[in-house]
């Protein structure tokens, strides 16, 4: 967990902390304007209630909403084939850097998960895969490249239907 946490914050950018410090600058705003007012009770907690809000939920979605603007990749499967003779899973596909930004490594990610007739166990079978892969490239992609990669899942000895979501994330 610690390693986790301390390879984040290396890998935070200037828009990261330009981002998380216009929000604590924007809840002290908004408490200073719910002390002002304290007279309106209905709107200083309401102020209180946004800043609470803004301070928890903010740094999180802003972040992810600001490195997909920053660092926007597409992913796409050219093949896909399960070995015969060894328990593998071959997956070729290319990342295209759809971003005006140069990046330096990708962490692919395949995530294979169950497919079953029921639409809702169907809704909730992606968000906890069977089998999960990342890998680290150094690619050298300026905008518009792509780079084409290729993956092996193994041990793979799942035999029914099944799908497959990749994705990369870029810096």
């Amino acid at each position: 967990m610690k390693e986790t946490i301390s390879t984040f914050i290396r890998q935070l950018n200037l828009y990261d902390y330009a981002l998380f410090g216009a929000l604590i600058l924007l809840v002290m705003l908004l408490l200073i304007l719910a002390i002002v007012v304290r007279k309106k009770s209905g709107l200083s907690i309401a102020l209180i209630l946004l800043a609470l809000t803004l301070l928890i939920a903010g740094p999180t979605l802003g972040y992810l909403q600001l490195h997909q603007f920053l660092y926007k990749t597409t992913t796409h499967i050219t093949t896909l084939k399960a070995l015969e003779f060894s328990q593998a899973l071959v997956i070729k596909g290319e990342v295209y850097n759809a971003s005006k930004r140069h990046l330096d490594n990708c962490t692919i990610t395949a995530k294979i998960f169950k497919v079953s007739g029921n639409p809702y166990l169907d809704m909730l079978y992606p968000l906890n895969p069977f089998k999960k892969m990342s890998i680290l490239k150094d690619v050298n992609l300026s905008s518009g490249e792509r780079y084409k990669f290729k993956m092996i899942v193994e041990p793979f000895t799942y035999t029914k239907e099944y799908n497959l979501s990749i994705g990369a994330q870029c810096r």
